[in-house]
């Protein structure tokens, strides 16, 4: 993972509620034990026609979409089934934050293991990102805080040790081996074995 302090981009608003993981990837792509390439079937059912084209009214589809790394959702974000590939497909796509009032524990803790940063926001707030829809926002993940287009403040919570992990590009696991000079240190001093 890359290290994640900063997002400044354009937001894509899709305000539907309740948008569930198999929404957001559907089932039938999970067959895969790699990132690459989901991010051509986020939102598969939504972004294509039964034929197999694009839908040019779905908004991943339009140009106004390309490069956009914050997706601002509507409530109940990433519902349903647990599945890694939900959080993958976002970022295999370009997302690197996503918005909502309320994300599901399960995909907010996917999301965090794998660097995408979820943002829980207060419903005026959600609103006025909603509205203001294609402007660029600016994530400083060091500071939990976002700035509006307007230059409007607003904080927002994450855990001391999901930001650390996000902001030095590394999972859990990373964390631990960052650690490994401790671990065996600890390991010769014991004074009992497992």
């Amino acid at each position: 993972m890359k290290p994640l302090k900063f997002i400044e981009s354009n937001t894509i608003a899709l305000p539907t509620t309740d948008i569930d993981t198999d929404q957001i990837i559907p089932a039938r792509f999970l067959t895969t034990t790699t990132r690459e390439g989901l991010g051509d079937n986020l939102f598969h059912d939504w972004r294509y026609k039964d034929n197999g084209k694009k839908n040019p009214n779905f908004l991943l589809n339009q140009d106004s979409s390309k490069n956009c790394q914050i997706l601002i959702a509507g409530d109940n974000f990433g519902c349903g089934s647990s599945r890694e590939h939900a959080p993958w497909a976002l970022m295999d796509y370009g997302f690197k934050a996503v918005i909502s009032t309320k994300i599901a524990d399960i995909f907010k803790s996917n999301s965090l293991k794998n660097g995408l940063l979820p943002i829980v926001v207060d419903e005026e707030t959600l609103m006025d990102l909603l509205d203001n829809s294609g402007e660029k926002i600016i994530i400083n993940v060091e500071k939990s805080e976002i700035q509006t287009s307007t230059k409007k403040i607003i904080k927002y919570t994450i855990d001391k040790f999901s930001k650390y992990c996000l902001t030095e590009g590394i999972d859990q696991l990373g964390y631990i081996q960052r650690h490994k000079n401790e671990i065996k240190k600890f390991e010769e001093i014991r004074t009992w074995t497992p």
